[in-house]
């Protein structure tokens, strides 16, 4: 086990318990807790000030951001569970101050993709599960039992209700809000609001991007966008051709057309 210098304000000495395991490839960094009976493996770079509760796991080739919180049972960086891996090397990467709950797991990467990524900031509940090659933006919020599929693409500021399947090569838009007990077959627009089963669109999440301090101007852009797209009568293609004419200026109601265009298992509307 290495110890890692930070340049960061001092964060006080790491300590391991007397029951956990660290592999002497495993580098930890300042101010690092190490909890009862757990294990950490070859090649995991564990970020200063970061948390590892009791029983977690962390097989190998995983780097943990700074000041996370790995609750008890969590278990990080394991192998893909995908027949096509053969073993080849890939990674995990979690960011700063994110927090998993007890008895979540977080697969490394096939050779698809090389690795997977969660964000910083973000919260994944009790029993998350993210699978190969997915990819979590920062601030995200996965609730109890959220079950990605491989290659998952999920953007900043998107929050998903607790009992969620969401099918592989899906992709949930930025300040999206998923309700629920949901099984999410197709992409979620961005700034939007989907639920039931199968989910469907129900607005804009406004309280969402009230909150996050979007203007009344991009709200107003987002809103008409929105009906232009999924409540006018006009085909996709010609809406959207129409929201881009009227977006001028707005990069948010632009990332939102662009998601759109961009989708490939078909957008839920």
């Amino acid at each position: 086990m290495k110890i890692r210098e930070t340049t960061a304000e001092t964060r006080g000495e790491t300590r391991v318990h007397a029951t956990a395991i660290v592999d002497p490839e495993a580098e930890l960094g300042e101010g690092v807790t190490v909890g009862p009976w757990a294990l950490i493996g070859p090649r995991v770079r564990v970020g200063a000030g970061t948390e590892v509760g009791p029983r977690v796991l962390i097989e190998k080739d995983t780097i943990v951001g700074e000041d996370c919180r790995l609750a008890n049972g969590a278990v990080l960086g394991t192998d893909p569970q995908d027949l096509k891996y053969k073993g080849e090397h890939s990674t995990l990467e979690v960011g700063d101050r994110t927090v998993v709950r007890e008895f979540a797991t977080l697969n490394r990467g096939t050779a698809a993709s090389g690795r997977t990524v969660v964000g910083s900031d973000c919260l994944l509940m009790a029993y998350t599960h993210v699978a190969h090659d997915c990819e979590i933006g920062n601030h995200v919020v996965l609730a109890n039992s959220v079950n990605m599929a491989g290659h998952v693409v999920i953007e900043d500021w998107v929050i998903v209700g607790g009992l969620t399947p969401i099918h592989q090569f899906v992709r949930i838009g930025a300040h999206a809000f998923v309700g629920g007990g949901c099984r999410v077959p197709q992409d979620i627009p961005p700034y939007c609001r989907a639920a039931g089963n199968p989910p469907r669109l129900f607005g804009l999440n406004t309280v969402g991007l009230e909150r996050r301090g979007l203007s009344d101007e991009v709200r107003r852009a987002l809103k008409q966008a929105y009906r232009i797209l999924f409540q006018g009568t006009e085909n996709l293609s010609a809406a959207l051709d129409r929201a881009e004419r009227e977006a001028v200026g707005i990069p948010e109601v632009k990332h939102l057309i662009q998601f759109v265009r961009s989708s490939e298992r078909g957008v839920t509307t």
